[in-house]
């Protein structure tokens, strides 16, 4: 061969030993992670199954599709939102996006 192998060699009295320098970024790093990501998410979760369970009869309402309309019937797991008169789509509480001031559909 052209290129013989090179060993590394450990200098005499150089030996590596954990610190807690060593042991800090990678905490470092995990608490940055929980705080700029997993916190926030967890908050607005919070806030959207407050917004689902507070969902009343007649409230103007944006759907995640962004179909607006107003809460006809509300059951378990599905709701109706009145889109039109006399026309109701069937969705999912959790499809349902925001809660609009009353009055909104009026002035659309």
């Amino acid at each position: 061969m052209l290129i013989s192998n090179a060993y590394a060699q450990a200098a005499a009295g150089a030996q590596h030993t954990l610190g807690m320098m060593d042991f800090a970024l990678p905490v470092i790093m995990v608490v940055a992670v929980y705080f700029l990501m997993f916190r926030p998410q967890m908050k607005k979760h919070k806030e959207h199954q407050k917004l689902v369970s507070e969902l009343q009869k007649g409230d103007e309402v944006v759907v995640a599709g962004g179909i607006i309309g107003r809460i006809a019937k509300i059951g378990d797991n599905y709701t109706s939102v009145e889109i039109a008169k006399d026309v109701e789509i069937q969705v999912q509480k959790h499809a349902v996006s925001t809660v609009l001031p009353k009055g909104t559909l009026k002035n659309l």
